[in-house]
């Protein structure tokens, strides 16, 4: 690290200094009057004002209904249409605004007006229904970074059909897991896209996948990433099955449908996300509560304004893109940019690149990828000249040393910026600080949004004193509107996950029933809340959630391996990458061929974005007197940590041999 001009930046990494918000932030925020949160502890009440961003069909008659928990309801009576709140009622004033900036990773780009957005939406969702999409069918996409994302989003949203979003970079047998759990017979895809340089075919995992599928899917639709004369030179299409986008939108140029309007409590979107066991879970997303909260948060966290031009570095394949990329910015009326492609292609300093040919004025990206520009070096963005007024950190906590080089080299000293807690299951932020309002403390999440009520509870469940700075298991001891409704078709795995561990499950009573984050944390005696990352079995690979048992169940695919077990190994730049231990079959030999075998395995069955930092053979893995595989001493072995007790294995020499394997003696 080196001296930045104002002294060295190692000399003001303490974790408990504060930073002031700039004066010139603060008078033009959004919100700047404390007395913000006040008015959300009037609960429910207060999140009502996020609930006013909103156009309503008819207005609610209830702002929260707790008598069935945790299946809790919002604005209840209350209708509405997200599509309508995100394009239609902006277009009498920011019609031909930009809505979508759109850069492909080959140099192609798109400006999409809200206009534009309205046509487009508009045939889309008439295409959709063309070939029998009704209300309540839960559409499958499995889209990369195009605008063909947003558009076909919103165009489900339209006419009231659920969509499920599954991140490109899955792999077949992923997407056809989340199909059968979604029962979609309609699935969207695209022939290709960019990914450092090169055009892949994308539509062969959708092929795949439909082959692998339970679910007999009726319909795939085909994107074009250039032009339906222009398709990837390996697709083909599948006669009966397949139709291009294109030439189907072609039928209902013009067209518009008049959007449904939908109960506040109908399901909006499936986002799916990794557990402690191998089957992903289906988080369902409402529409009111969700959009409310989307649009109130981008409003109030982010201070996106519709004049800005904001971009969320993000993939619309995680939730972070479905509210802060698609839902929250265009329910506000700003211009949010979308990226294809990787951040160090054509060259490492394209991001840059792209915030100056835009002048974006706030940028939302990950620790992860501030480490990765760290890495690069300063002398990289120092090239280029943008001016931020926000910047936004998310996905994982960030080590007050790569906050400061955030600060310095991104922010240029002079713009504020939130690091924020929350998941897929929230909706949007639940701990972090409004901008204006709060002191900035590098390493730590911030203090609670407004409305939202955090707590540590020991591992006995019972709440421990607020500000002692001990770790412990953070809980929400109240709803909020942006939470899942429930798992997709399974409330009982929902209640199990979240609620059953600190919540009284026989009682009638909202207030019995506490979330549980799944993350460890501790709050400090200011306030501030600072995140510890997983207590399960789930690693946050470059703010990826990965779950062992869908990596450990990947490995048992392939034929030579007898036991396998995956640890999280910490990692500067991704955070976390997982370490794979493998005992092989009598009679196979181990090797660089094994090892390939098990990589592919994984890249098959997740994705290449899960690839393993190491395999490891051994003779045997660390195991209780039952059998129990203990994962926790192997993650102490891949980040060289005390063991610690070993006497309850069934042999104790276990993980000491393969820590010397591992480290050498």
């Amino acid at each position: 690290m080196t001296d930045d001009g104002d002294g060295a930046i190692e000399a003001r990494l303490s974790d408990r200094e504060y930073v002031r918000p700039p004066a010139k932030f603060v008078g033009q925020a959004n919100v700047s009057d404390p007395t913000v949160y006040d008015r959300f502890d009037e609960f429910p009440d207060g999140f009502e004002e996020y609930a006013e961003l909103l156009d309503w069909d008819e207005p609610w008659d209830e702002v929260f209904d707790g008598s069935n928990p945790p299946f809790f309801e919002w604005f209840t009576g209350g209708k509405l249409n997200v599509s309508h709140n995100c394009i239609d009622r902006h277009l009498p004033e920011r019609k031909n605004e930009t809505a979508l900036l759109w850069e492909g990773e080959d140099g192609d780009t798109q400006r999409i007006s809200y206009l534009d957005l309205y046509r487009e939406v508009n045939e889309m969702a008439a295409a959709l229904r063309s070939i029998g999409v009704e209300e309540d069918d839960v559409v499958t996409l499995h889209l990369p970074m195009l605008p063909a994302l947003p558009i076909t989003m919103l165009a489900c949203a339209r006419i009231g059909a659920p969509h499920s979003e599954v991140f490109a970079g899955f792999s077949a047998s992923a997407l056809a897991d989340r199909i059968d759990d979604a029962g979609s017979n309609v699935v969207v895809t695209v022939d290709g896209y960019y990914r450092r340089g090169d055009l892949l075919n994308h539509k062969q995992k959708a092929d795949e996948a439909i082959e692998e599928a339970d679910t007999d899917v009726d319909t795939l639709l085909v994107w074009s990433r250039h032009g339906a004369d222009h398709l990837h030179e390996d697709v083909s299409l599948v006669e009966g099955r397949d139709v291009l986008v294109e030439e189907l939108l072609d039928e209902h140029r013009r067209e518009r449908v008049d959007p449904v309007s939908r109960d506040a409590e109908d399901p909006l979107f499936l986002m799916y996300t990794s557990g402690t066991t191998g089957a992903p879970k289906g988080c369902q997303h409402r529409t009111g509560g969700y959009l409310a909260y989307a649009a109130g948060t981008s409003k109030y966290v982010l201070d996106i304004k519709p004049e800005d031009t904001y971009w969320c570095a993000a993939d619309i394949g995680w939730i972070t893109g479905h509210s802060y990329i698609v839902y929250g910015p265009l329910a506000l009326g700003t211009t949010s940019v979308m990226r294809e492609g990787a951040p160090d292609h054509p060259h490492r300093g394209i991001v840059w690149e792209v915030a100056e040919k835009y002048d974006v004025d706030v940028f939302h990206t990950s620790p992860t990828a501030v480490r990765m520009f760290m890495k690069w070096g300063e002398e990289i963005p120092a090239e280029y000249d943008f001016d931020f007024r926000h910047l936004t950190t998310v996905g994982e906590p960030i080590q007050p040393e790569a906050w400061w080089w955030y600060h310095e080299h991104i922010g240029r000293g002079d713009a504020v910026i939130v690091d924020t807690w929350w998941q897929t299951e929230t909706g949007g932020h639940l701990i972090t600080n409004l901008p204006a309002l709060a002191d900035m403390k590098p390493g730590s999440a911030g203090k609670p949004a407004p409305g939202i009520q955090p707590a540590i509870y020991d591992d006995a469940g019972e709440p421990m004193d607020p500000g002692t700075g001990e770790a412990g298991n953070l809980v929400i001891e109240r709803p909020w509107p942006g939470m899942l409704q429930t798992v997709y078709g399974d409330d009982e795995r929902f209640i199990a996950t979240y609620w059953e561990r600190f919540s009284d499950t026989d009682s009638d009573d909202w207030t019995d029933w506490t979330y549980e984050a799944g993350d460890g944390a501790v709050q400090e005696e200011d306030g501030y809340f600072r995140i510890l990352g997983r207590l399960d079995d789930v690693m946050n690979v470059a703010g990826h959630r990965l779950g062992t048992m869908e990596l450990e169940s990947a490995v048992a695919e392939v034929d030579d391996v007898a036991e396998a077990a995956v640890a999280a190994r910490r990692d500067e730049q991704k955070g976390e990458v997982p370490d794979v231990y493998v005992t092989v079959r009598d009679g196979v030999e181990e090797g660089e061929t094994v090892r390939e075998r098990i990589v592919a395995a994984i890249e098959a069955e997740i994705g290449a974005f899960a690839r393993p930092a190491n395999v490891v053979f051994v003779d045997d893995l660390p195991k209780t007197r039952s059998g129990k595989i203990m994962r926790r001493l192997l993650e102490n072995i891949s980040n060289d940590d005390e063991l610690g007790n070993t006497t309850t294995l069934r042999d104790p020499s276990v993980p000491e041999r393969i820590r010397e394997q591992v480290h050498g003696d």
